[in-house]
């Protein structure tokens, strides 16, 4: 077994880690990289090289295809290693002893004639209070390639701790190859091994799956984090831009395919991180800091009037993966949604496609993944040890018929339990399954906990009492259809509730007080709508998308106590909190009927 490039830093745990792996999975020889721009370099090369990655005709853009059986988080598969007998409502798990036996056997043998990567990242910038040490082993160059687009580097963090390094551990095989592309996926299997604060996985390509550091390794910082007194949260960063130049930085969690990514990169508004966040207080004040430096994004649906810098950066010379998008003649790339005519003929993720066929030209999760660095409107602070301090958080979901447009909580608590705790959304192309299911989910975080919900939901609702000034809690719902089964918000809308929560958190604008939170006036949006957006706004159209819809918000509390009651350590401030929100609606109900305007 040959070794490549760096030398491995002087931890002992860290050695024995990666020689265990070299002798589990039995690599031609192993590729250590030490994160310098030869190194990173050569990984993009062997990706292409052993065609899991082809060049496209923009410069530094390659594309990748998953099979046709792995475009999305195979929730099914992934599973947390538990001590027996215990068990995790709401979560897949499996017993640890036969979990990593299992994986054992996936993996033995599994890199006989391949490369064993090690790379060396950081979650979060150097120096900061939650830089977390990472170590990730794979045998998928494309995998290794798009770490090094979305994390920083770590080998220097790792040689500066030395033995004090207490790190990650990520293990992935692309298994069996075809044409570049994994083969047995009836064999996927993602383990999260909470005991050993480490990932396995097999038989699988697609980022989702095989990246560690991305959802995967929320799991991990999720334990850490309740352990340790700050959140570990599935949420964008960005500053939004206030008057006389004040930038105001927002948390946001939506679940997949909810507008999180379009609001992150909103035009105007400057990016943080479009995914993942950390959360701390420090002198009385939410702190949040980006533990990642790239996007993976969704790229249907992407075009050059609704996301124009996304869009810009896709279109100019820069490392960009690309994945199961289109293949056009010339080495050129189409995706569903983005605008332009739909091509004839192309290549995607099932073979050669044609235009008139059933099959969409590209997958709906299909993906992007580019260095944040690319980006004109990147805000200064990614890198910034100490973290952005949090003037608002953010919730929103698919939501039809019940939550308005944008709506403030009355308090921390309310907003806890009524906008995050109480989260519900359609199911989408992003993960594998049914789609158009309303879910549960809490946070936007029910897929990646690894804690019970009701002690996540408790540490939410402690977090914000140890801060002096605790950020407002916002809900926005992009989704609300009328009574003509239309969509009630314009794509760009979203532009005027951020600057509506942004005057808001610093209280330059008022509200009007209904039973479910606090709702913007008419005035403030006219005034708004003109600025932002160059349009009128007419009192109907408030009308309409503010309207307390009774029924459908009594029906929701029904469903959360129903599935809270469940959950034997459900802290009591939510049945609390549920039952003050039903009594304001059944006294609103005597007053004004079912439904009302805000007037």
């Amino acid at each position: 077994m040959a070794f490549g490039f760096g030398r491995l830093p002087e931890n002992p745990a860290l050695k024995r880690f990666i020689y265990e792996c070299a002798e589990l999975c039995e690599p031609a020889k192993v590729f250590v990289s030490d994160g310098s721009a030869e190194a990173i370099r050569f990984v993009r090369e062997e990706a292409l090289r052993n065609c899991e990655e082809q060049t496209l005709a923009a410069k530094g853009h390659t594309l990748h295809f998953d099979s046709p059986e792995d475009q999305g988080r195979a929730l099914g598969d992934t599973k947390v290693l538990m001590p027996k007998g215990k068990r995790l409502p709401f979560i897949l798990t499996k017993e640890r002893k036969a979990g990593l036996a299992e994986m054992r056997r996936l993996l033995k043998g599994i890199m006989k004639g391949r490369t064993m990567y090690v790379q060396f990242h950081t979650l979060g910038p150097a120096g900061s209070r939650f830089s977390i040490p990472c170590v990730q082993i794979t045998d998928s160059a494309y995998v290794a390639h798009s770490e090094n687009l979305l994390y920083r580097q770590g080998y220097d963090e790792f040689r500066r701790l030395g033995r004090k390094a207490k790190f990650l551990r990520f293990v992935h095989s692309a298994g069996e190859l075809e044409n570049g592309i994994s083969k047995n996926i009836r064999e996927r299997r993602i383990y999260i091994d909470l005991a050993g604060e480490a990932v396995y996985g097999v038989n699988t390509q697609y980022a989702g799956n095989s990246v560690g550091l991305k959802k995967l390794a929320l799991r991990l910082t999720i334990k850490r984090a309740s352990q340790q007194g700050w959140l570990s949260e599935h949420m964008f960063i960005m500053g939004v831009r206030g008057p006389k130049k004040r930038v105001s930085y927002f948390t946001g969690a939506f679940p997949s395919a909810c507008g999180k990514t379009s609001t992150a990169m909103l035009a105007g508004e400057r990016i943080v991180g479009d995914d993942l966040a950390y959360l701390w207080v420090a002198d009385g004040r939410v702190h949040a800091v980006n533990p990642e430096c790239g996007m993976f994004g969704i790229i249907t649906g992407v075009n050059r009037k609704d996301d124009p810098e996304i869009w810009r950066v896709l279109h100019s010379p820069a490392e960009v993966v690309f994945s199961n998008v289109l293949l056009l003649p010339g080495g050129r790339v189409f995706w569903t949604g983005s605008g332009e005519a739909i091509p004839a003929k192309g290549v995607n993720y099932a073979g050669k496609w044609q235009k008139g066929g059933r099959a969409p030209p590209s997958h709906p999760n299909a993906r992007f993944a580019v260095g944040l660095k690319a980006f004109r409107n990147l805000d200064g602070n990614l890198d910034e040890p100490g973290g952005v301090p949090v003037s608002g958080i953010i919730y929103g979901g698919r939501d039809s018929d019940t939550s308005v447009p944008v709506e403030q909580s009355f308090s921390w608590e309310h907003g806890v339990v009524m906008k995050a705790a109480s989260l519900e959304s359609e199911t989408t192309s992003a993960t594998i399954g049914a789609v158009g299911v309303r879910q549960f989910n809490p946070m936007a975080n029910l897929n990646f906990l690894s804690i019970p919900v009701g002690r996540y939901v408790k540490d939410n609702l402690e977090f914000g009492k140890t801060a002096k000034m605790a950020p407002p809690i916002f809900s926005v719902n992009y989704f609300l259809k009328g009574r003509d089964g239309k969509f009630l918000n314009g794509k760009r809308d979203k532009a005027v509730w951020l600057k509506w929560m942004e005057l808001r958190a610093h209280g330059e604008v008022g509200a009007v007080e209904t039973p479910t939170g606090l709702i913007p006036e008419y005035g403030d949006l006219r005034e708004l709508f003109r600025k932002v957006l160059g349009k009128e706004y007419a009192r109907e159209v408030y009308g309409e998308q503010f309207r307390v819809r009774i029924p459908e918000n009594l029906a929701k509390i029904a469903r959360m106590e129903k599935i809270y009651r469940r959950i034997p350590d459900a802290p009591r401030e939510i049945f609390r909190v549920l039952k003050e929100q039903r009594e304001r609606l059944l006294e609103a109900r005597k007053k004004c009927g079912d439904c009302f305007s805000p007037a």
